[in-house]
């Protein structure tokens, strides 16, 4: 992590998808004349608007924003790149400020920034090959034997329904010979800020309500019709995204819409459901409501003097 000595500080707003997030860290950027670095994996790509509840063009006005619209779909981008470019960003910015905000649901994509990433072996062609041969023929629950087998201590914390971690697990192990939860706990290299972790949270049912009223909003604005736009691309990594995925069941004709509606709803609270169960995980996050942002200015405050 950080030197507590240190004069910079990066306000680092986490929370599940649809708490609040995007208006925290417009009203914070704007107590502190700062700008916002965007760490949702998604809002990378120029293609994906409606679906990922991106900050509006009037809101990018009145804060300056980074990592929004900065890759194609057809562009690989990982998480180790992202640090990479947030730390160069990051590292301009404090030339002329001393606070910076951060802000997403990716909760691996923060950390990378703020505490670095593992160092992971690189990975060769012969064991990538493997690997997606063995899922091609086993699909996911193919993934899950080897990485439970492999690797029991990550495999009782992982995400047992995502197929990247998974196979990204497994091929640490297979490249390496050692548990992949072996090289997570590796010491991160400090970094030249102080992180304020900030959790965004609201109770169950008003955050489920919330989901429920963003994907409505998001079909009235033409989100079938964004999907469809990207129905040739299905296969790309980008496009396993809830709101996109389900649609493209349907475009193949094998649910109703009235199902792919219901579909984007449930799968987006399955997916804040694992949100917040990695941020109890990961990090000393302070919690607030997002109503409460003056009380967030205020708390960064007091750790800035302390």
């Amino acid at each position: 992590m950080a030197d507590a000595s240190l004069s910079k500080f990066l306000i680092v707003i986490g929370g599940p998808t649809a708490v609040g997030k995007t208006e925290v860290s417009l009203r914070l950027a704007q107590y502190f004349d700062t700008v916002v670095l965007s760490a949702d994996s998604r809002q990378f790509y120029r293609e994906l608007n409606i679906g990922t509840a991106k900050p509006t063009a009037e809101e990018r006005q009145k804060v300056p924003h980074y990592f929004i619209d900065t890759l194609s779909i057809q562009q690989p981008y990982s998480v180790g790149e992202f640090e990479r470019d947030a730390l160069a960003v990051l590292n301009d910015i404090f030339q002329s400020k001393d606070v910076a905000i951060m802000v997403g649901g990716s909760g691996l994509y923060l950390r990378a920034v703020y505490a670095g990433l593992d160092a992971f072996p690189p990975i060769s062609v012969a064991t990538r090959a493997f690997v997606r041969s063995g899922e091609e023929v086993g699909g996911l629950a193919w993934l899950q034997q080897q990485v439970a087998e492999r690797d029991p201590d990550y495999f009782a914390h992982a995400d047992r329904n995502n197929p990247a971690r998974l196979r990204r697990a497994l091929e640490v192990c297979i490249e390496s010979g050692l548990p992949f939860s072996s090289f997570r706990r590796q010491q991160s290299a400090p970094r030249p800020f102080r992180p304020l972790l900030v959790l965004v949270q609201r109770p169950r049912a008003e955050l489920y309500a919330r989901i429920e009223q963003r994907v409505d909003a998001m079909i009235a604005l033409g989100l079938e019709a964004e999907a469809r736009a990207l129905w040739p691309y299905r296969h790309l990594p980008a496009l396993h995204t809830v709101g996109y995925e389900e649609w493209f069941s349907y475009f193949e004709g094998k649910i109703d819409r009235q199902q792919v509606i219901e579909k984007i709803k449930q799968h987006t609270r399955n997916y804040a459901k694992r949100q917040q169960t990695w941020f109890r995980k990961h990090g000393p996050w302070v919690s607030f409501h997002p109503d409460e942002w003056m009380k967030i200015a205020e708390w960064a405050k007091q750790q800035m003097s302390g």
